[in-house]
């Protein structure tokens, strides 16, 4: 399944059109909002709640997006939004009341956060209770994670979905450095991309210039990248993504 023509030509908003001096926090109805009233599409994260519901939502810990604290998955749903996200009004949403908001209007970019915690086997559910919600869903939509094994899982339960994976230096990044070294270099070299029967990769910006991302995209793949935060850093990247995804000033 290709990607949606939209994710092309609309830049994508990053966690929404979020500015917390304005009261607009990340990932919340009120970022999605603003990004499709600016004709932005809108790149999102989720994680799961106890009771098996995507959230969107980044962090595994609640500390930092609101007053609460401890981990994300250990709350239901209905708890988890009850939860204010810190310097707005809204409350942390699940992925059906977000779907149901955009509706569409804008290509929206899935991030499943990795829920085995070393990019391993162990997922699943939260794959599965995303490719549910997604079934009928009629709007430009794609779906990606760092994590392969977690798009295996959505491929084989929605194949006719757009999945992509998020790509970087794996083994200069210190938040995988509990990785083997040859699992680090996979990663790294995408080596799982045609296997999952992938469309399209988001890459690091800062590391656009690898030679597997240039061979990728010979083969019909489409290049996104992360996080682009100025117009010179946007000038840049498009030297070689397809497009971008932004935070901080209007792309």
């Amino acid at each position: 399944m290709a990607l949606h023509p939209d994710f092309l030509t609309k830049p994508l908003a990053h966690r929404g059109l979020h500015d917390l001096a304005k009261g607009i926090p990340e990932n919340s109805p009120a970022a999605f909002q603003a990004a499709i009233d600016a004709g932005y599409g809108i790149e999102l994260d989720l994680q799961l709640s106890a009771d098996a519901q995507a959230m969107v939502f980044h962090d595994d810990l609640l500390d930092r997006l609101t007053d609460e604290t401890g981990e994300v998955r250990v709350k239901t749903a209905d708890k988890l939004g009850s939860f204010r996200l810190k310097g707005g009004q809204d409350m942390i949403p699940t992925l059906a009341q977000i779907l149901a908001q955009v509706d569409g209007q804008v290509p929206l970019l899935i991030e499943i956060k990795d829920q085995d915690g070393a990019l391993g086997n162990d997922v699943g559910t939260l794959e599965v209770a995303t490719a549910r919600l997604l079934a009928n869903y009629t709007g430009p939509v794609a779906v990606m994670s760092f994590n392969p094994h977690a798009m295996a899982v959505v491929r084989e339960n929605a194949p006719d979905l757009a999945v992509g994976l998020v790509t970087c230096d794996f083994a200069a990044d210190e938040g995988w450095a509990s990785l083997p070294p040859e699992r680090l270099a996979e990663l790294t070299n995408i080596v799982d991309y045609e296997r999952l029967g992938a469309c399209f990769i988001s890459h690091d910006r800062t590391d656009l210039n690898r030679p597997r991302v240039a061979e990728l995209k010979t083969t019909g793949a489409a290049i996104l990248c992360w996080t682009v935060r100025s117009v010179e850093e946007e000038a840049a990247a498009r030297q070689i993504a397809d497009n971008i995804t932004f935070e901080g000033y209007l792309a």
